[in-house]
């Protein structure tokens, strides 16, 4: 074989090993962590008839961001990766009074179920409700809190260290020993500021 067979060849397999690199690591599941929140609306009438091709007008009430949708065939509408915060959802539906649902509260990580039950009427009437206490989280076992403007901005914190606000929450304590940065700790994953343990599990299973 010729030298520049030989040099085909090998430019080949090389090309060849690339791309099967490369499918491996497309393979390999990537690691997310969860800062959106996901809320899910049904909108029904009074007869718990579910109500479809309603129109949701989802706005944030800190930063005035809306999101708009409507509901599909089972008068189901989902939006995800919304801010953590206070919301307010406007509906409306030919044929019934417009509905406003005040201080929906949505936190990092949570997914929230809302019910929404349309009155009859006219669609210039306006019906507004105060959403009541967080509910219950149905969809994961997922456990998540949220710390809130005014215990930010009122509690000393030393140098504004964020991870101290994560020890006000239940089983959240912060491990005095901190481990040394050399060797073959995993710091650089996990960072380098305060090492946190949650309800008993190992500072190592955080990122």
């Amino acid at each position: 074989m010729s030298g520049n067979g030989v040099f085909k060849q090998s430019v080949v397999l090389g090309l060849a090993t690339l791309v099967t690199v490369a499918l491996s690591a497309g393979s390999f599941p990537a690691r997310a962590q969860l800062a959106g929140a996901t809320l899910s609306v049904q909108v029904l009438d009074q007869s718990d008839a579910v109500v479809a091709g309603v129109s949701l007008v989802i706005q944030n009430n800190a930063t005035g961001d809306v999101r708009t949708a409507t509901t599909n065939s089972r008068g189901l509408y989902s939006a995800q990766n919304l801010q953590p915060g206070l919301y307010s959802i406007t509906v409306s539906a030919p044929g019934f009074a417009t509905q406003v649902e005040q201080g929906v509260e949505l936190t990092v990580g949570a997914t929230r179920e809302i019910d929404i039950r349309l009155k009859p009427g006219q669609v210039s009437e306006k019906v507004e409700v105060t959403a009541g206490a967080t509910d219950v989280e149905t969809d994961t076992s997922v456990i998540s809190a949220t710390v809130g403007q005014k215990r930010i901005v009122d509690l000393p914190l030393n140098g504004r260290d964020w991870t101290q606000l994560a020890t006000l929450q239940p089983g959240v304590i912060s491990v005095r020993s901190q481990q040394p940065t050399t060797g073959n700790s995993n710091r650089g994953v996990r960072g380098y500021g305060n090492q946190l343990d949650t309800n008993g599990h190992s500072p190592y299973e955080n990122t």
